[in-house]
């Protein structure tokens, strides 16, 4: 029954915490994005201090002076009142007993009219106490009027022979108590001893301090909410623009080179929004004639590309009748004509990749999406780059699903992805095994290529999919590329709304990784596998079955060799082939080349799946 209750108090704690964090974060935010607020706030709070300070200056000096009036008058009142009394009790009956006396002349004092003084305005009401030490039964102190109220120490130094005074408070009538003001003085009465006190109420004065006090409290408020009107519409001439350039800034960023912001008066916020206008102007036209200038160069690359194809249509009829005639040929002439060739299809290769990339700048490429297994352009680009791993010895592991991944894409494009990457890897392995895996977690499907070989240093993941760059250019290619291939690739990949990325570093070995959306037109959140590979070697397979394909073994050592991997619960095949065609090959991860070129030597870039020749 204890617990309940607490645990009820403990929520109800939590519940308001969790309010006042929420409240706390909501006006953090506000404070951070308006500069208004933090003007209007800022002035608000300096504003108090100030106001504070000076509330607190003029009600001490007030209450000061106050005080030191109202002793300055009680003084001279206790200056007439001992007079009074020493003049009372000489002329008083000696036979009568000395309480009585001392009775007579209290009631004299309060009794005197005070309104003949000229300072009884100031000094107002007070009491008479009279006390005579050592009088009373038993030898204690007698006397008249509040004894109880005067303070022991003001006592002692009256009885020092000093006329002292004292801030005290006295009990009222009501039962409170109130601030007073006791002026104390021995006598040379007749009665030996005979000590003197006043005891003036400071309401007077308390109600006068409580009237400033109040009266500038209130006369503050005031001027806070003044002053942050005034904070305000200040701030507010300021911000306005401000925001109006912001807005215009934005408005600008998203292609309306158009806009501009209005120029009122001579002032500093005038001048910024003319020297905004001229920015923009000056912006404006450089965008467009980088714009006209983009466009001419896309154009002249177009007109370029397809005026030389008719050219080298006839050249390469040319270098067809002579290639097919080189064997009666000397050898000199035989191998020019095969260098002919060869060059031939590279140059048809690079105006086939100017053609796609000129599409890809002027946004016309299109996507020709159908619904089929990824194992498909797989295949296609596997049987494209067989022959390059088959040259250099390279080992092709491959490692796939068991159950077919069906994703919306556009075949031909998909394909040169993966022989752009594959080609690379081959390329830079280091004659390496280049490792080939797929993944899909039903959103999206992920394949990667990995490499053994020289890697990538720091920073080179971005440059590789820049045009014609290569990390070493006096380094041998394999592949025949142009330094056109990881630059349309990427553009295939951002086609089909997916990611190309790359990891790499040197001595390490690359990994590419392409992610496209199983559904066209899905976003893509994250990807099935890693970009970076797990530990140094071949990246680790996900929890998904693989199934492989194998092929026939050969004995001969130089044939290129795919090695398939599963973590299936059955086996682990391993198979060499002197085919240069795998059966179904299964992609791990794309293979990083430093030099940003992976287009293999193919027929044809634009239509796709070309054999390729070397």
């Amino acid at each position: 029954m204890i617990g309940r209750p607490r645990r009820r108090v403990n929520s109800g704690f939590g519940r308001i915490s969790r309010a006042v964090r929420r409240m706390g974060r909501a006006f953090g935010r506000i404070w951070r994005r308006s500069l208004q607020l933090r003007v209007v706030v800022s002035t608000l709070l300096l504003s108090l201090v100030v106001i504070l300070i000076l509330v607190f200056v003029l009600v001490s000096q007030i209450t000061d002076r106050l005080l030191d009036v109202k002793l300055t008058a009680a003084t001279e009142e206790v200056e007439r009142a001992r007079s009074a009394v020493e003049r009372d009790l000489s002329s008083s009956d000696g036979n009568t007993s000395v309480e009585n006396r001392l009775r007579q002349t209290r009631s004299l004092l309060t009794d005197r009219d005070v309104d003949t003084t000229d300072s009884s305005g100031t000094v107002g009401t007070f009491d008479t106490v009279l006390i005579v030490p050592g009088s009373g039964d038993g030898g204690g102190d007698s006397g008249v009027g509040p004894i109880t109220e005067i303070p022991e120490n003001l006592r002692n130094m009256v009885q020092g022979g000093q006329v002292a005074y004292q801030y005290t408070s006295i009990p009222t009538a009501s039962g409170g108590r109130e601030p007073a003001l006791i002026v104390g003085t021995p006598t040379n009465a007749s009665v030996p001893g005979l000590e003197l006190y006043l005891v003036f109420p400071l309401t007077s004065e308390q109600n006068t301090v409580d009237l400033v006090r109040g009266t500038l409290v209130t006369g503050g408020v005031v001027l806070l909410g003044l002053l942050a009107a005034i904070a305000w519409l200040v701030s507010r001439q300021v911000v306005l623009p401000v925001r109006s350039a912001s807005r215009i800034a934005v408005r600008f960023a998203d292609g309306r080179l158009k806009e501009r912001m209005p120029v009122r008066g001579e002032d500093d916020m005038a001048r910024l929004a003319m020297s905004f206008n001229d920015m923009a102007e000056s912006l404006s036209k450089q965008i467009t004639h980088l714009e006209e200038f983009g466009g001419l160069q896309r154009q002249f690359t177009s007109d370029v590309s397809h005026e030389l194809r008719t050219p080298l249509t006839t050249v390469r009829m040319a270098s067809d009748v002579l290639y097919e005639g080189r064997d009666e040929l000397d050898p000199v002439r035989k191998r020019s004509v095969e260098l002919l060739d060869k060059e031939l299809d590279r140059f048809e290769t690079l105006l086939n990749e100017l053609l796609e990339i000129s599409r890809h700048d002027a946004g016309v490429a299109e996507l020709a999406a159908e619904r089929m297994d990824m194992a498909i352009p797989i295949d296609g680009a596997l049987a494209t780059v067989s022959h390059l791993a088959e040259e250099t010895g390279t080992e092709l592991v491959l490692d796939l699903p068991t159950e077919p991944v069906i994703a919306e894409i556009d075949p031909r494009r998909v394909e040169r992805i993966l022989r752009n990457l594959l080609a690379n890897a081959i390329d830079h392995g280091e004659r390496k095994p280049v490792t080939l895996t797929m993944r899909s977690d039903g959103d999206a499907v992920a394949i990667t290529v990995r490499d053994q070989g020289i890697g990538l240093r720091p920073g080179e993941e971005k440059l590789v999919f820049n045009r014609f760059w290569r990390s070493d250019p006096s380094r041998f290619r394999r592949s025949g590329g142009t330094g056109l291939g990881l630059a349309i690739s990427i553009e295939d990949a951002r086609l089909h709304q997916g990611r190309l990325e790359a990891w790499g570093e040197p001595g390490k070995g690359a990994c590419f990784r392409l992610t496209l959306p199983l559904v066209r037109g899905h976003k893509v959140l994250g990807s099935p596998l890693p970009l970076k590979p797990v530990g140094g070697g071949r990246p680790a397979t996900s929890a998904t079955s693989a199934s492989t394909t194998t092929t026939s073994t050969s004995a001969t050592s130089t044939s290129p060799t795919v090695t398939t991997t599963t973590t299936s619960p059955t086996a682990t095949t391993t198979a060499a082939s002197t085919t240069p065609e795998p059966e179904k090959p299964t992609v791990v991860a794309p293979a990083a080349t430093p030099d940003g070129d992976a287009a293999a030597t193919a027929e044809s870039n634009v239509g796709g799946g070309g054999g390729v020749t070397d």
